[in-house]
């Protein structure tokens, strides 16, 4: 069944009014978008702030009078009507909809990540089928395809993987894929345990990996711990995340802004000897080795 979708740009005031009228004008679901390129990278706790310029999409029943609903809301928004873009939509699986322009990537010489049902005809590669459900993760953002590159240049074979801050579970899988012997994988979002799990169950890995919530990880200590989260995370956690690596063991640390990387190299000296691995559209990889004194 189609749906009316209306597009209001709310610009830099609050879009509360906008979403109120929408769903008072009967619109079954609203979106909050950004209208630039703004993206909000790593609010304060507690925290949820919008972007600099919010775009609103609200979807209403297909046989919604179009041009009564832009009239009303251009009314009752004191906006002109060629403000609000009218157009109508196929039902979709909406939260998975940009799957379908997701392609197998290659990571480096063998690495490849591709969405179930494409097949990869290079001679040699390692490929890890991948969907990402809700979780981040797929290796088309800069800081996850750093890293999968990262672990195809590294020997991992028997080698023990932790990867803190799963997400889609694409970096410890890439592992396991690459030849290591087990991983685990924590997260503290429902969602990313789950896609991991299933993307675990997806390639035959499930065996392989423990799938569990961040506050649950056991103590012991891994020989390759990953951890693409965000800066703030990652430097509060850095007493956590040294006592996780072995001694002599490696580390990769993403999701910092290239201008972020010195502190959180700083965090982590007093255990391992950091150097920046990699810089791409902004971020930077940082890489490490525990020292075994």
């Amino acid at each position: 069944m189609p749906f009316l979708q209306l597009v209001i740009d709310a610009g830099p005031g609050d879009p509360a009014p906008v979403e109120e009228a929408c769903f008072s004008a009967g619109a079954l679901s609203v979106t909050l978008t950004d209208a630039a390129d703004d993206p909000v990278l790593e609010p304060a706790p507690g925290a949820t702030p919008l972007w600099p310029a919010v775009r609103v999409s609200a979807l209403f029943p297909g046989g919604t009078d179009g041009a009564a609903v832009t009239a009303s809301l251009a009314e009752s928004l004191g906006l002109p009507s060629h403000r609000i873009l009218a157009e109508r939509v196929e039902d979709r699986a909406w939260e998975r909809e940009w799957l379908k322009d997701f392609r197998p990537m290659r990571f480096g010489r063998r690495l490849w990540i591709a969405p179930g049902g494409q097949e990869v005809a290079e001679p040699g590669a390692v490929v890890l089928e991948l969907d990402p459900g809700l979780a981040f993760g797929t290796g088309t953002h800069a800081t996850t395809a750093m890293c999968l590159e990262w672990l195809d240049n590294l020997e991992l074979g028997g080698r023990r993987v932790l990867d803190f801050g799963c997400g889609s579970g694409v970096l410890a899988l890439a592992a396991l894929r690459l030849g290591a012997q087990r991983a685990v994988a924590v997260d503290i979002d429902p969602q990313a345990l789950a896609a991991t799990q299933e993307n675990a169950a997806r390639n035959g890995l499930g065996d392989a990996i423990h799938v569990l919530h961040a506050d649950a990880l056991p103590e012991g200590c891994w020989d390759v711990v990953l951890a693409n989260i965000l800066a703030g995370p990652l430097v509060r956690l850095a007493p956590r995340i040294a006592a996780a690596t072995c001694e002599g063991g490696r580390l990769l640390l993403a999701g910092l802004l290239d201008e972020q990387a010195p502190d959180v190299a700083a965090a982590y000296r007093p255990w391992f000897h950091m150097q920046a691995f990699a810089a791409r559209d902004g971020w930077t990889a940082l890489t490490g080795r525990k020292s075994t004194e």
